[in-house]
């Protein structure tokens, strides 16, 4: 298939002052470039971050569902300003009964449907910290003061620039429990053996964001905006009951004293092996939860460079690991999970992370941490450095759907990938979730294909949008809204934003300029603190592409993708040559239909005047409009001698001409992508730029010329732009046949695994 690419635009339309909006610059909404981050998009040549570095005790209580910890935090002033105090984050407040989210959300009586709903209206958990003591490291007690989930201290005296502060704090909280509380975190019971499951985050009380865009980050958690974390090194002791096996942030320093001799010969093969080795094996994990230990063990692990720290402990944990080549590097690949997870877990997610991490490697950043690791527990996705925690759990019988094995794929990817964004890539999510989630979810998709062919992917293909960018503008909000205040959160923050980049990289950039762009603009900003800008410039000064337009309409409107095909003129060069165009008029006006009445008059008017008189008709009456005569043939031998031979070549080359009108009724502008097929079976592409609505928001036209004729025109052939509208793409036009169904089919009851023992049990 033959695409052409047309450099030169032909518009005939009016200038109008939106169109001129929607190609403006984004210099107004942009922050002005600045010592701390430049035009090009990068770190300015004063770029400064915080460090924050932590050394923790915890203890997890498993009887009453306790976490205890103590910490010592250093933080180190790197930027220009004095700080007259310091501020925290208290994340766990969130589940305190007077917590500003549980009174914002809208509520009305219809939501009360059932008991249940009452009740759980009625629940009070005594959740957030329990702060007992903040201290310098000398025992002096500390000033400070808690705005919910924020916590701002107060030092002796102002933290200056280039100087450090260490000061301790000790807390308590009760861990929720998932499965009632909710939660990014917390605990799943497991009633019939009495277990619990622990997803450990949000634990302990961490740094604010200090920065030079916003000063301190110090928004508060109302449980959408998640985390803006500043860098540092942990050494975290973690003291849990003695036959849990513990998985957390960062690399184990004393296996030799909380691992069996063969757990650790194990571990010693699955760090050189390219598959899965399992460290505790599911018989051993099933033996191991039927006894409950009364001693204790300390897991010791330490991170470095990294924003955040969680663990994962339990009894009940299977655990393998493998190792995955990333450069230069080896990385350890790991899976905890209970033998509920099985069989889909041993099978398939340690083999994912591994995937994951070498295909994210390709397209951001080298993995630069030693681990990465996915731990199962049921109805949850959610990320932490070098730990996630995921679900997909197959039915009590070892039997799952495809809806369920395909949701375990996409979970642990979304979630191993979350290390690039923003656990590497470090943007505010408390700010903007699309800079991670969304840029996550394109590569996620990246991932998925790579994985298995034609992966049914939920995000990231064009065509798998429209349905929300079509929709009730009043419940739609731009990308470029914060997180708190998002319509639709999954399709604004995840699928819409993995959408635009999928575009810019097959429509409008292409695959190699944004590739190099996309990866420029992950290694200028891997371990610091990226905003939109800096994305939106690096991706624009890497590739050499104007994209102001593209960000304008995609992220901060609600526009969207909606371009007719309104007619289609066609037309042949005349060639001057009587007897060609008078035999041409010859056949045109024979093809005409005839008007009812002259058809009716042939019959009703047996005969006319000139019919009986010879006299009537003149000159007129009796010239043959289509004979060639002398005297055409001498002019058009005139004519002849007056064209270049390149000119006689044009004129006899019998190209076909069309013109097409475009009509952008969506708002957002888009290339113009137009597939023509011959009359011969052959076809030819054509792609035309978004810029070809610089002048003319609303109407554009434009000419082609082929060799061959035309049977029909298709906007969009390759489901490539969004378009929500693909009933007005075609010419001639076209209808696509919807089905109905006039009887509701029955739901299933049973997957098709259980079918199938179903069927062979007949």
């Amino acid at each position: 298939m033959k695409q052409l690419f047309f450099p030169a635009l032909l518009v005939i339309c009016n200038t109008t002052a939106l169109a001129q909006t929607k190609f403006a610059q984004l210099d107004a909404e942009l922050p002005t470039p600045n010592e701390y981050r430049n035009a090009a998009g990068g770190p300015g040549h004063s770029y400064y971050q915080q460090k924050a570095d932590y050394k923790m005790s915890i203890t997890l209580d498993d009887d009453k569902q306790i976490v205890r910890g103590e910490e010592v935090i250093t933080y180190t002033n790197n930027s220009p300003d004095v700080l007259e105090y310091l501020w925290l984050q208290l994340d766990q407040n969130i589940y305190k009964p007077d917590a500003e989210s549980n009174f914002i959300e809208v509520e009305k009586m219809e939501d009360f449907k059932s008991i249940r709903d009452v009740e759980n209206k009625l629940f009070v958990f005594e959740g957030g910290y329990n702060i007992e003591s903040v201290s310098a490291t000398s025992g002096e007690k500390m000033k400070y003061a808690i705005n919910h989930t924020m916590m701002r201290i107060d030092p002796a005296k102002p933290l200056g620039p280039k100087q450090s502060i260490s000061f301790k704090i000790k807390w308590w909280y009760n861990i929720n429990d998932r499965m009632k509380v909710g939660g990014r975190s917390g605990y799943e019971y497991f009633e019939k053996e009495g277990n619990y499951l622990y997803t450990i985050a949000q634990f302990f009380p961490r740094m604010c964001v200090y920065s030079d865009v916003e000063g301190w980050q110090n928004k508060q958690y109302l449980g959408r905006g998640e985390f803006a974390l500043p860098f540092g090194d942990y050494e975290v002791s973690i003291t849990v009951p003695g036959d849990h096996i513990v998985g957390a942030t960062g690399e184990l320093q004393n296996g030799a004293t909380v691992l069996t001799a063969e757990q650790r010969e194990r571990m010693k093969r699955a760090l050189t092996s390219d598959t899965p080795v399992l460290i505790v094996t599911q018989a051993e994990a099933e033996e191991n939860e039927k006894n409950r230990e009364k001693s204790l063990k300390t897991w010791t692990f330490k991170a470095k460079n990294v924003r955040d720290f969680a663990f994962a402990t339990s009894r009940k944990f299977m655990w393998d690991a493998q190792n995955q080549k990333v450069g230069d590097k080896n990385v350890l690949c790991m899976s905890y999970y209970p033998k509920e997870g099985n069989p889909l877990w041993e099978r398939y997610s340690t083999k994912l992370v591994a995937h994951t991490i070498k295909t994210y490697s390709k397209y951001t950043v080298d993995y630069p941490y030693p681990v990465a690791i996915s731990v199962h527990t049921d109805r949850i996705g959610m990320e932490y450095p070098m730990i996630c925690f995921n679900g997909g759990r197959p039915q009590a019988d070892g039997t799952y759907s495809e809806d369920t094995k395909y949701g375990m794929w996409g979970v642990i990817i979304h979630e191993v990938g979350h290390n690039f964004f923003p656990m590497i890539i470090n943007s505010d999510e408390r700010q903007w979730t699309w800079m991670d989630e969304g840029l996550n979810t394109f590569v996620q998709y990246l991932t998925e294909q790579e994985w298995e062919r034609d992966y049914p992917s939920r995000r990231g293909p064009a065509y798998m949008i429209t349905d929300y960018m079509r929709g009730d503008k009043r419940f739609i909000t731009p990308i470029m809204t914060n997180s708190e205040s998002i319509y639709q959160f999954g399709n604004n923050s995840y699928g819409k934003p993995a959408t635009a980049l999928n575009i810019l990289r097959e429509t409008v950039m292409g695959r190699e300029l944004f590739d190099y762009s996309f990866k420029m603009y992950c290694e200028r900003w891997k371990f610091k603190h990226p905003t939109p800008a800096d994305l939106f410039r690096t991706m624009e000064d890497a590739s050499g592409v104007d994209l102001d337009w593209f960000w304008r309409g995609w992220f901060y409107s609600t526009d969207y993708v909606d371009v007719s095909l309104d007619y289609v003129k066609y037309f042949q060069l005349n060639t001057n040559n009587p007897e060609t165009e008078k035999a041409f008029q010859q056949q045109q006006d024979a093809a005409k239909p005839e008007f009812i009445g002259d058809t009716r008059n042939k019959e009703s008017i047996k005969e006319t005047v000139n019919e009986r008189d010879p006299n009537i008709d003149d000159f007129y009456g009796k010239r043959d409009i289509y004979a060639v005569d002398k005297l055409d043939k001498k002019e058009y031998e005139d004519f002849q001698t007056k064209l270049t031979p390149e000119q006689k070549k044009l004129l006899e080359s019998k190209k076909h001409f069309y013109e097409l009108s475009f009509t952008d009724k969506g708002g957002l502008p888009t290339p113009i992508i137009i597939q023509a097929t011959f009359t011969d079976g052959t076809t030819e592409v054509i792609r035309i730029p978004a810029e070809i609505w610089k002048m003319d928001q609303i109407t554009v036209t434009k000419v082609f010329i082929f060799d061959k004729e035309v049977k029909s025109f298709q906007l969009d052939p390759f489901l490539e732009s969004a378009d929500c509208d693909v009933n007005n793409n075609a010419y001639p036009p076209t209808q696509k046949a919807t089905r109905y169904q006039l009887f509701e089919q029955k739901k299933l009851t049973e997957n098709p695994m259980q079918r199938q023992k179903r069927l062979e049990g007949q």
